[in-house]
């Protein structure tokens, strides 16, 4: 049975099932660049664009307890959400408004250099395409076909509430800055899960930390 009432979960109260429940996993599902920049204490950084079918099921069987899925406005956690409830799972929630509501609601986050969201880029990138043409269209009339295509791709964006230009823009170097090993983040992700049952068990241990991407510290948010 699901702990959550809903498929989403605002801040304050994430922040409060954090706290409460050292079983509750983190998983980020932005790019590598944008959790470097920002992430939430605890949480394990699994790209959206590098989990497939395989990856979702082995996801599905070590998470073991409720998980809470984080991007930065809360689309591509809707998504990854979607592809887990497919593979299995029914204890999954996504944390509504994102990275932005987190830091919004004053709540701590871990940060290191800054990067810029992938939402940010996209905005940039189809913007200046549309300027360009709407600028080069008196000399170059066919140039306002590009900014006709850009205008359609949003709105075909919306409408399927998925984004062609930003999961291009994923596989940019800048966004793949540090990568990430999806074999290490599954196994992080096994270890924060097992690591409350230990920790209930025994004597209090270590926190640990998945190679390079995630601290598996479930010390409350």
């Amino acid at each position: 049975m699901s702990r959550f009432n809903a498929a989403r979960i605002d801040a304050v109260s994430a922040r409060s099932l954090i706290a409460a429940d050292p079983g509750v996993l983190l998983v980020d599902v932005r790019t590598p660049a944008e959790f470097r920049s920002a992430h939430l204490d605890g949480a394990v950084n699994l790209p959206l664009e590098q989990i497939d079918d395989a990856h979702l099921r082995r996801i599905v069987a070590n998470a073991g307890g409720p998980m809470v899925l984080i991007c930065q406005s809360g689309n591509r956690a809707e998504r990854a959400r979607q592809a887990l409830a497919g593979a299995g799972s029914t204890d999954v929630a996504v944390l509504e408004g994102g990275m932005n509501a987190w830091i919004a609601s004053g709540a701590p986050v871990t940060r290191g250099r800054p990067r810029w969201a992938l939402e940010r880029q996209v905005r940039l990138v189809a913007g200046t395409i549309v300027l360009v043409s709407v600028v080069a269209s008196p000399w170059l009339p066919a140039a306002t076909i590009a900014a006709g295509v850009i205008g359609g791709g949003l709105t075909l964006a919306a409408l399927t509430d998925s984004c062609l230009m930003g999961t291009l823009l994923s596989k940019l170097p800048y966004n793949r800055a540090g990568g990430v090993d999806v074999e290490a983040a599954i196994a992080a992700l096994r270890r924060a899960a097992t690591a409350p049952r230990a920790a209930a068990a025994g004597p209090h241990s270590s926190p640990v930390r998945g190679p390079g991407q995630a601290t598996t510290d479930r010390r409350p948010g």
